[in-house]
C-alpha cells in the first residue's frame, strides 16, 4: 500500500469513525456513567468487533451478506433486537452520578457491550466489504496491507470513541441532580431504541 492510497484510506476512516452511531452512544453513555477508563473498555470492545469484520470481509464471508437477503435480514435483526434491549436498560436505570469505583467488575460486560454493538451490526459489515477491497492491491500480499488497515481503522475509532466519551465524561461531571440524571439516561435509552429501529427498517441500501 502506498502513502498516497493509505492517505486516502486513513481520510475514509475519518469520516466513518465521526459519523455518529451505536458505537459513539455506548461510548459517550459509558463515559457519562463511569468515566473514561470504563469507556475505554467499551471502545476496545467496539475494535474487536472491527478486526472480526475485517475477518469476516477478508475470507470472503462479507459477500454473503451483501448478496444473502435471508441472511441479512437475520442479522439485521438480531443487532436490532440487541440495541433495543440496551436502550430499555439504559431506560431503566438508576438516576446515579459519575463512578469509576465499579469499573473493575464491569470490564468484562463492557468489553462485551462494545463488542457485541458493532458485531451484530451487518450494515458495518457490508460497508467495510465495500470499502476495504478498493484500497487492497490484490497484486501485493495480502497480510501486510490487511494488517495497515486493520490498524488504521482501529487507531483513528479508538481516538474518535474517546473524543466522544471524554465529552460525555465532562459533562458527566456536572450532573447532580437526580432528574437530569434520570433524564440522561432515558435520552440514551431512546438513542439507543431509534438506533435499532433504524437498522430493523433498514435495508442492504440505505
Amino acid at each position: 500500500m502506498t502513502l498516497t492510497v493509505w492517505l486516502g484510506f486513513l481520510l475514509a476512516a475519518i469520516v466513518i469513525a465521526v459519523t455518529p452511531g451505536p458505537g459513539a452512544v455506548i461510548s459517550m453513555s459509558t463515559g457519562m456513567r463511569h468515566g473514561y477508563r470504563a469507556a475505554l473498555v467499551a471502545i476496545l470492545g467496539l475494535q474487536a468487533a472491527i478486526l472480526a469484520h475485517l475477518a469476516v470481509v477478508a475470507i470472503g464471508f462479507g459477500a454473503l451478506l451483501a448478496t444473502s437477503e435471508a441472511a441479512f435480514v437475520a442479522a439485521k435483526f438480531v443487532g436490532a433486537g440487541y440495541l433495543v434491549w440496551l436502550g430499555v436498560q439504559k431506560w431503566r436505570a438508576l438516576p446515579l452520578p459519575l463512578d469509576e469505583s465499579a469499573v473493575p467488575t464491569l470490564r468484562r460486560s463492557l468489553f462485551l457491550q462494545g463488542l457485541l454493538v458493532n458485531l451484530t451490526n451487518p450494515k458495518a459489515i457490508i460497508f467495510i466489504g465495500a470499502l476495504v477491497p478498493q484500497f487492497v492491491d490484490p497484486a501485493m500480499p495480502l497480510v501486510p496491507q490487511y494488517l495497515v488497515i486493520s490498524g488504521t481503522l482501529c487507531l483513528t475509532d479508538i481516538v474518535v470513541m474517546s473524543i466522544y466519551a471524554l465529552t460525555a465524561v465532562r459533562l458527566g461531571q456536572w450532573l447532580h441532580d437526580p432528574k437530569l440524571l434520570r433524564l440522561q439516561n432515558r435520552v440514551f435509552g431512546a438513542v439507543f431504541v431509534t438506533a435499532g429501529a433504524l437498522l430493523a427498517a433498514s435495508s442492504r441500501t440505505s
